[in-house]
């Protein structure tokens, strides 16, 4: 695997399917803590070397390390004992804040250029946005790698770099320079689109995907 030392990006993408992925988690089972979620604010097809795993749009898995137990700096203070997972989107994306609530107390997200809101957010994903297919393999992704790893899929454990940042300080309407809002908000297929809060999506997608998998090795 080579990439290039400026940006960043992976020069050859290494593709792995999701029994690879197994077998990945399996060598690391007892190193992982945690597991974030971003995404890459780059082009489709663009793979960066931050990441452990990047899911591009039509849902490929892209490697990026030698092993999951490789330290990345997709979190910042929190890459040890953490995979850092990202979809390949969210190029010119932005976001802006409500003016009656705290960024972090908000539920309610809409996609521009819908009229702002006093107690929702304003999201505009760009011109590639996340595609269903992406946010529904990064539920599978850590369906797959909670299994594995005997981890819990909640709050504490799987994380957005959104919510991480609103725990560190660095997350909207924080007033840091180097903010953070990955995966905010996504929209959900399942909703006619509808902006839905990431972590819980995502979250509440895995655990789905969880049991369907406990339920097909069940019945074989």
């Amino acid at each position: 695997m080579f990439f290039n030392e400026e940006t960043r990006l992976v020069e050859d993408h290494v593709e792995i399917d999701e029994e690879q992925l197994r077998h990945m988690a399996r060598d690391v089972c007892s190193g992982i803590r945690r597991i974030y979620l971003h995404w890459t604010a780059g082009h489709y097809g663009q793979v960066y070397d931050h990441y452990h795993l990047n899911i591009d749009r039509n849902g490929q898995i892209y490697v990026a390390c030698k092993t999951l137990m490789d330290i990345k700096d997709h979190t910042w203070q929190r890459n040890h004992g953490a995979i850092g997972i990202t979809l390949c989107c969210g190029v010119d994306a932005g976001c802006w804040n409500p003016t009656r609530l705290a960024a972090w107390d908000v539920d309610t997200a809409y996609e521009a250029p819908h009229k702002p809101q006093p107690d929702a957010a304003l999201v505009d994903f760009g011109p590639e946005p996340p595609t269903p297919i992406q946010v529904e393999k990064m539920a599978e992704v850590v369906a797959i790698l909670c299994d594995e790893l005997y981890l819990p899929i909640d709050e504490e454990t799987v994380m957005t770099h959104c919510e991480a940042a609103f725990e560190d300080g660095y997350g909207p309407g924080d007033d840091d320079p180097d903010m953070h809002w990955d995966l905010w908000f996504l929209p959900d297929a399942a909703l006619h689109g509808e902006l839905y809060p990431g972590g819980d999506l995502i979250r509440g997608k895995a655990i789905f995907y969880q049991r369907a998998m406990a339920a097909e090795n069940a019945a074989k």
